[in-house]
């Protein structure tokens, strides 16, 4: 198939700002073009003369195409090979071309070859060199001989034939995450509509908290509200209650629900146009009053995450973040959740800012303008029998940030001052 220049789509330049799909307005050329632009600024960064992705969200960060999210994480069907520049080529799983056909930041669809066990048994290092063949081909014409090429989550035998073609194989997902970091303009609109959507499913979980239903009957109500409102998928399970808040990451259970307890989740949510939204809330089963004990994890979660949200400014480097954030109480300490921000965009990301206590194990870097960081707290003792899980996400503007995640806390727990 010939190839175009990136955004023409049939020899034609699109109208940048007119979705392809009206029902999805904010997914626009422009955004699929500049996160593809943005991507290409990283690679040359790092010294990346082209990228074979093939972790799904980073497909559909350079391109847009979209096919089977959750099953492209275990199955290396689809990739994107993006030179530094040349044309974008999606190898597109067996039946799915017309999936990335049309869209103005791919230049060609080709078929993929699948390099793995289930889908090549004892032909699999036969199929890898297959694999390594085509690409090489296409880098040679595209960047030339002696290059860096930038690959991720591929059978060990597929980056070793890839290498016997002269190449430097290297790690895409660098680039790749510092180039998701920074939100473009058009991407906030997205992120502003993930989160709305996700709180709105939010609003109808806590309706669903009743004692004697099931965890996983509530939680039930949260994937049903995100897929009717065009959301992806939820990543995680973490929604718990009782003596199954502590310690944390206990996934949705068919335990029912008592009055009184504790009921926590984290959203976790791969939401509408395909942007991540992550927050946590805590509630209090049934009609009942909180216990002393109860609101005081409560009240030092919510301290925690207020006292480092307020912390966040461009230019503030996350050593810096880390030692002046909220002293965690050393009885607490043990169970702490295990950063204390990270960044969010297609999923959770860059970076991982760690807690003072653990930073020598931490990599360090600067917060910039409209980066989107979750503020994390879990406070939960050791053999405790209930835990508190609060979390915000939060776009960093030019003197601060905005709550992208403005949901209410729960007045029984905190006290309607706060």
């Amino acid at each position: 198939m010939a190839t175009m220049p990136a955004g023409t789509v049939n020899g034609t330049t699109p109208d940048l700002d007119t979705p392809n799909d009206p029902l999805r307005p904010l997914e626009t050329p422009r955004l699929r073009l500049g996160r593809l632009q943005r991507l290409r600024e990283h690679m040359a960064a790092w010294s990346v003369d082209a990228c074979v992705l093939l972790d799904p969200i980073n497909v559909r960060y350079a391109t847009g195409a979209r096919n089977m999210t959750p099953f492209m994480h275990r199955n290396p069907a689809r990739y994107a090979f993006v030179p530094l520049n040349g044309p974008v080529v999606m190898f597109e799983a067996m039946g799915a071309n017309h999936l990335a056909e049309g869209i103005e930041t791919i230049d060609e669809v080709r078929p993929s070859t699948t390099v793995s066990a289930v889908a090549a048994n004892a032909q699999l290092d036969q199929r890898a060199r297959q694999w390594a063949d085509e690409l090489a081909g296409l880098i040679r014409q595209h960047c030339g001989n002696q290059v860096r090429v930038g690959i991720e989550r591929v059978y060990a035998g597929a980056a070793q034939a890839l290498q016997v073609h002269g190449f430097t194989v290297v790690d895409a997902q660098q680039p790749m995450e510092q180039a998701r970091a920074r939100k473009l303009p058009e991407e906030i609109p997205c992120i502003r509509a993930s989160a709305d959507a996700t709180m709105d499913a939010v609003r109808r979980l806590e309706a669903a908290i009743e004692p004697g239903r099931t965890e996983n009957e509530v939680w039930s109500h949260l994937h049903a509200s995100i897929i009717e409102q065009d959301g992806d998928y939820v990543e995680t399970r973490l929604f718990n209650s009782g003596p199954r808040t502590n310690p944390w990451f206990q996934e949705s259970s068919p335990r029912p629900i008592e009055a009184g307890d504790l009921v926590a989740l984290d959203t976790d949510v791969v939401g509408t146009y395909g942007y991540y939204t992550d927050f946590s809330r805590t509630f209090l089963a049934g009609n009942g009053q909180a216990t002393a004990h109860q609101r005081e994890l409560y009240r030092l979660a919510h301290e925690e995450v207020q006292y480092n949200t307020s912390l966040i400014r461009p230019g503030k480097t996350f050593r810096e973040l880390a030692e002046s954030a909220w002293q965690i109480p050393d009885r607490y300490f043990p169970e702490r959740y295990f950063v204390m921000m990270h960044g969010c965009g297609m999923t959770g990301e860059y970076p991982y800012i760690l807690h003072a206590r653990d930073f020598d194990s931490a990599y360090d870097g600067v917060v910039e303008e409209n980066m989107v960081l979750c503020v994390e707290s879990y406070i939960g003792e050791p053999n405790g029998r209930e835990g508190v899980k609060l979390e915000n996400e939060y776009l960093v503007t030019a003197d601060g940030v905005e709550n992208l995640t403005p949901y209410p806390f729960d007045e029984r727990l905190l006290g309607p001052s706060s």
